[in-house]
């Protein structure tokens, strides 16, 4: 009798671990795609207090990543990587929501400019300017940036991890149809709120969440500071917040 090898290739390890369950060949993937962990916590971790433990992020992203591994199917032709990414990201973003860490001032802060952006848009009939939403406020430009820079901060994967995931919808759908339907209705409603917004808020948006440029690339690329392009990214999140929410979807 031959003892299997004790060394893998990618291949022969999703082979052993989706044709056989053997335990040895799923270690050996988690392994393997552990720098999807890092570089997906890493992101996330970028701008959050440093009272945020990294660590924590990676831990909770192994989670993710083991349930992608179970989950994914070699012969559906989907890159892991693509599949496995936003998996990694809602698990830290949950893991995140259970440290319940964002303190309470900020989150009502973040409700009413979401309110003062909804209230705007109702009446004015357009995106509202920084002036107009400070003075809906009742406060000044400079307390909204500062505002908006808190709300920043406290803000982890601000449109779901599901909205800008380019997953095939197949791949899910086989899993639980359900979820995956309501999952890809997101995804339209998100992209066509986007497409909405000026041309600056897109840009970002797009830059960030599908190109996957940090906030200082952006910044660099645009000529505008990383701490304006947080802002701006912020507000923009705030508005989508708002019309999902007014469409029955957030």
């Amino acid at each position: 009798m031959n003892a299997r090898p004790l060394r893998y290739t990618i291949d022969t390890a999703w082979d052993a671990w989706y044709a056989s369950q053997e335990a040895t060949a799923r270690d050996w993937l988690v392994v393997h795609y552990a720098s999807l962990v890092k570089f997906v916590a890493g992101r996330l971790a970028a701008g959050l207090p440093k009272s945020v433990d990294t660590g924590d992020l990676v831990s909770a992203g192994v989670f993710g990543l083991m349930n992608a591994i179970d989950k994914f199917d070699p012969a559906n032709g989907a890159k892991f990587e693509t599949y496995a990414i936003p998996r990694i990201r809602g698990a830290i973003l949950d893991g995140l929501r259970a440290l319940d860490w964002v303190p309470r001032s900020v989150r009502s802060r973040s409700r009413s400019v979401q309110d003062a952006i909804a209230n705007l848009e109702h009446q004015l009939g357009r995106t509202p300017t920084d002036e107009e939403i400070a003075a809906e406020l009742k406060i000044t430009v400079e307390e909204l940036e500062k505002w908006l820079a808190d709300i920043a901060a406290g803000s982890v994967g601000p449109l779901d991890h599901v909205a800008m995931d380019n997953t095939p919808a197949e791949a899910d759908a086989q899993l639980q149809p359900g979820r995956a339907m309501e999952e890809g209705e997101l995804r339209e409603a998100m992209r066509a709120e986007i497409s909405k917004l000026p041309e600056r808020e897109q840009a970002i948006l797009i830059l960030y969440y599908e190109d996957g440029l940090t906030l200082s690339e952006i910044g660099d690329a645009l000529g505008v500071t990383e701490s304006r392009i947080s802002q701006i990214h912020t507000k923009a999140v705030l508005q989508l917040r708002s019309r999902l929410a007014a469409a029955g979807m957030g």
